[in-house]
């Protein structure tokens, strides 16, 4: 008999907050984090503005001796990690530890790492690194991290689906848990690739916004890259009743697809089959969710094919079902971007509040459902879905309900 999983604790590292609740009260109050970077000099960027995590001091966090093992990446998710399994008030008593598993999205791994390397053996002229540079900068070391500073023995593992990461993590860690293969999973995001060589790269795609991130707005004119991290802790759900854990919420389904159709520009068929796919994983309809936690880039392309998708699986009931993007206040954290997401959505239903779509200037007729403009609305949400769709037409939704 399949398990019911269920959401214990929450962790995030955002730009809008380096703590649940800071995250929270922030994204409901529609606080942009979006600015100029500080954590690299843009004077040889065209793109000046980023969704960055400021003022985050690493010494709070680690001792010397840790820090030199790792990247800002594996930084953030161990933080978020922590936060995530203190809220959730487990112990690992009874070996637990063993049935636990850690599995963790990254975009692009440890890009920091590499930036300061490259800079080192190319412009430097260096003749050898630090000893640790391989492990600092490999994309599971997030997840290797976060397993080693938790103490978790379980299954752990990376997965790098670009902006799906996440959301693929979560869907297998849920997929484990309902299966019985482990009890609990310590599962979700992480990215930080605020580095010089990296935002080139994203410059030369001619997809960022040159001012701020405006999703399903007229007038969007592309992502803005940010950066964080954000974990859950899941369970079945007798194993957290057992323990008169609080639950946050239930992870139901999750859909998966792949647009095989091209590197960049998205599918409205492969995104469709993703939704579908998690609707049909959670015995629900089209007509029992309330709110959709959008992918929603500000690009062009992404959020009218998006819409296209929402409208041709939900048809008539797409027209009343509510959806907003929180990539308009964190920017686009990559790999993280789904975990941060889902966080979101959980507590929207908790606290029955769509968080709004801010800098909105209006509609744009490609762009016609209620993306909560601006402000954010109360709203009684039973159940609801988060969407990611990655580059390579990688595509994951999960769908979760009140408890």
């Amino acid at each position: 008999m399949a398990e019911r999983v269920v959401v214990t604790g929450c962790g995030v590292v955002s730009a809008i907050g380096h703590t649940l609740l800071s995250f929270w009260s922030n994204l409901v109050q529609g606080v942009c984090g979006i600015a100029e970077a500080t954590v690299l000099s843009t004077d040889q960027l065209a793109q000046k503005v980023v969704a960055e995590v400021k003022d985050f001091k690493p010494q709070t966090h680690f001792d010397e001796r840790q820090l030199a093992s790792l990247d800002r990446v594996a930084q953030f998710a161990v933080v978020a990690a922590r936060e995530a399994l203190e809220h959730s008030g487990l112990s690992f008593a009874d070996g637990l530890s063993e049935r636990t598993a850690t599995i963790i999205g990254t975009g692009v791994g440890g890009q920091n790492t590499q930036d300061d390397n490259y800079k080192r053996l190319y412009r430097e002229g260096a003749k050898r690194l630090h000893p640790l540079t391989i492990p600092k900068l490999m994309v599971n070391a997030p997840a290797s991290q976060v397993s080693m500073h938790c103490g978790l023995r379980g299954p752990a593992f990376a997965v790098a689906s670009a902006c799906a990461s996440a959301t693929h993590a979560i869907g297998l860690a849920f997929q484990l848990v309902r299966s019985g293969a482990v009890t609990c999973a310590v599962t979700g995001g992480a990215d930080a690739c605020l580095t010089f060589g990296t935002m080139k790269g994203w410059e030369a795609m001619r997809v960022m916004a040159p001012d701020t991130c405006r999703p399903f707005s007229r007038e969007r004119k592309g992502l803005v890259i940010g950066e964080g991290a954000a974990m859950v802790v899941l369970e079945s759900l007798d194993h957290a009743r057992k323990r008169s854990a609080e639950i946050l919420g239930e992870i139901v389904g999750f859909g998966m697809s792949s647009d095989a159709h091209d590197l960049t520009s998205p599918d409205v068929g492969g995104m469709a089959r993703a939704i579908e796919g998690a609707l049909d994983d959670a015995a629900l309809s089209p007509e029992d969710i309330q709110y959709i936690n959008a992918h929603g880039t500000g690009t062009a392309a992404n959020d009218e094919v998006e819409t296209q998708a929402i409208k041709r699986t939900f048809g008539a009931h797409a027209a009343r079902v509510v959806i907003s993007s929180n990539k308009s206040m964190l920017g686009h954290a990559l790999g993280a971007a789904g975990a941060l997401e889902l966080v979101a959505t959980l507590m929207s239903i908790r606290k029955a509040v769509a968080p709004p779509t801010i800098n909105y200037l209006g509609p744009d007729p490609t762009c016609d459902l209620d993306c909560v403009p601006n402000e954010a609305r109360p709203l009684a949400i039973d159940a609801a879905l988060s969407n990611s769709f990655a580059f390579g037409g990688l595509n994951a939704v999960l769908a979760v309900k009140r408890v």
